[in-house]
């Protein structure tokens, strides 16, 4: 079985900035970040490759986070600046094979870790 772990969530205020990190235990080409908000349907965050670290972004954390892997760490990380409580969610790690932000792309998850912004 495949295990993803998830670290780094927790409380933070708004404008202030939170570093999630996910450790794999292979190195997979697609490694993502989507995210679950109260009430609402799972949207995908954020993904990077692990050959040309290629990422792509939600129009909706652009310009705020930043995606970034270390391939001798498996590791994935997700750098999230100026959050604002709208960010507010579960975030889970995902691995897969196709460089999208599609939730039907990933064959692995990690359990989520929460991230709350409020003041």
């Amino acid at each position: 079985q495949v295990h993803l772990v998830e670290s780094g969530g927790g409380h933070v205020q708004p404008g202030g900035s939170l570093t999630l990190s996910c450790v794999a235990p292979l190195d997979f080409y697609a490694m993502a970040w989507f995210r679950q908000a109260p009430g609402k349907e799972r949207e995908g965050v954020s993904c990077v490759s692990s050959t040309d670290l290629s990422t792509l972004y939600a129009d909706s954390v652009k310009d705020r986070f930043t995606i970034y892997r270390d391939k001798l760490k498996n590791t994935v990380y997700l750098q999230m600046n100026s959050l604002k409580p709208e960010d507010t969610a579960v975030y889970y790690c995902a691995a897969g094979r196709i460089l999208r932000l599609f939730e039907y792309d990933y064959e692995y998850w990690g359990q989520g870790i929460q991230v709350t912004v409020s003041s």
